[in-house]
Parts: C-alpha cells; sequence; structure tokens
C-alpha cells in the first residue's frame, strides 16, 4: 500500500497565514495535515477548515506551556501537575471538535527521578482521561531541544511497555531517531508494533526528504514492507520554499 503523506502546516506553507495554510496543502496534493499547537483558533474553526478543504487532521501537540519562554511541556514538573491536566483537557476538545484520533504528548525539559516519576504518572493520567484518542511519547534529540526528559528511544519503549495502555504509542521521528541514536531501519523494525504515527525530515538538517545522508528512500520502502497503515507526517523546513521543494514526493511514484 502507498505511503500517505501529511503536510506539517507548522513547518511547511509557512509562505500563507496559518488559516490559509489548509487550503494551500489541499491545493499542493495533500488529504492530510498535522501541526504543533491549534490553540489560537477555536476548535470549531479549525474543524471547518478541515471540512472544507476535504482534509483529514492526523495529529497536533498538547499544550507545551509558555513556548515563548522556551517551555516544551510541563508532563515532567511536579509542580505543574494541574496545569498539565487542564492542558489535556484543552487538547482533548480540540481532537474531539476536529475527529484528530493521536495526541502527542510533550514531556518538558527535566531530568532526574522527580521529573521521571512525574512524567510517568502525567502520560498514564492523559491516556486514561483520552479514551479513544491515542497518546504519543516522541524521542527528541538534546541536540534540538537541550534538556528534553524524553529523549531516548529505549526510554520511550520501556515506558510503553510498563504502562500498558492500549491507547499509548510512539511516535517515531526519522530525524530524531537518526540524530538521537542512528540505526533507523533497525529501530523501525524494533518499534514498528508500538509506533502510532511516523514523520520524517532529512538529516542532518531537517530539510526535505532524499536530500540528507540517510538513504531515504530506503527507509520508505522499509516503512511500507513493514506493514504500516497510518500517515507519514512531513515535518521538515522547506529549503527554498515549499512548492518548489515538493519534487522529492514526485520522485516516489
Amino acid at each position: 500500500m502507498p505511503l500517505k503523506f501529511a503536510a506539517n502546516l507548522s513547518w511547511m506553507f509557512k509562505e500563507w497565514s496559518f488559516p490559509d495554510r489548509f487550503a494551500a496543502a489541499a491545493d499542493a496534493g495533500f488529504s492530510a495535515v498535522e501541526y504543533l499547537f491549534p490553540y489560537e483558533i477555536p476548535p470549531d474553526e479549525i474543524a471547518r477548515l478541515l471540512s472544507r478543504h476535504g482534509l483529514k487532521q492526523v495529529l497536533f501537540n498538547m499544550p507545551p506551556g509558555d513556548w515563548s519562554a522556551g517551555e516544551k511541556g510541563t508532563a515532567c514538573l511536579p509542580a505543574r501537575r494541574d496545569e498539565f491536566r487542564a492542558s489535556v483537557e484543552a487538547a482533548l476538545t480540540y481532537a474531539r471538535a476536529s475527529g484528530t484520533p493521536r495526541l502527542h504528548l510533550m514531556s518538558g525539559i527535566g531530568s532526574g527521578d522527580a521529573a521521571l516519576a512525574a512524567y510517568r504518572d502525567a502520560v498514564a493520567w492523559a491516556c486514561d482521561a483520552a479514551g479513544e484518542i491515542d497518546i504519543l511519547l516522541e524521542p527528541i534529540n538534546n541536540r534540538d531541544v537541550p534538556g528534553y526528559l524524553m529523549n531516548d528511544f529505549d526510554l520511550a519503549a520501556k515506558l510503553i511497555g510498563e504502562l500498558k495502555r492500549p491507547n499509548l504509542k510512539l511516535q517515531f521521528d526519522v530525524y530524531h531517531r537518526q540524530i538521537i541514536h542512528g540505526d533507523v531501519t533497525r529501530g523501525l523494525e524494533s518499534l514498528m508494533p508500538m509506533t502510532g504515527h511516523i514523520q520524517v525530515s532529512s538529516a542532518p538538517l531537517r530539510h526535505e526528504p532524499m536530500s540528507g545522508e540517510l538513504d531515504d528512500r530506503r527507509v520508505f520502502e522499509l516503512i511500507e514492507k513493514l506493514g504500516y497503515t497510518g500517515h507519514v507526517g512531513c515535518e521538515y523546513n522547506p529549503a527554498a520554499g515549499t512548492l518548489a521543494g515538493l519534487g522529492w514526493m514526485k520522485a516516489l511514484d
């Protein structure tokens, strides 16, 4: 089955205002989108944009705390437990309004046993609150986000295995995997059973696939071979404009 790609509207189509990116993505041939955060637009407006342009929304992130101050989630911060739980409820409101089946739970910046225990409890609480919606854990490299707690694919796999929540899954970002561990294809093979979403960009510069050090064509072929049926999120920074950079998708045909 050919791979299905979702445009990440926080990274791509930045030549347009955020509300206009939905139309731009649909005009470029995408049938699905994802992005970092929707919270500056009312949930019913998000649903209207998706419906108007025939798009499926596959993923967005839970609120990150004070993003402008460098926060990347509050789940691992014990003193922010109530704020974290309120943020989960806000994300679920948006997810249900827009028919989004999965949410990325950001760990936040922290270290040590207390931070890890708070994160574990937060993940379990979010899974129980989410019901039919999947909660995703994404390892993010500490070069791009220094101090980020969830910075290891083995830690993510361990936590998913221990918590045993049916709606808790891995978000496998090929770029972050390459920066953290390398060994992308072996990682896909071993972790695919717990993977709920995949994202791609080239390493090391995070531009379009097929432009970096990895053999991205081989990576895509392996994802298909392993039977992945979800969308692949295009979370990359176009090197020279979004539309000019879409040739990599046509080269896969």
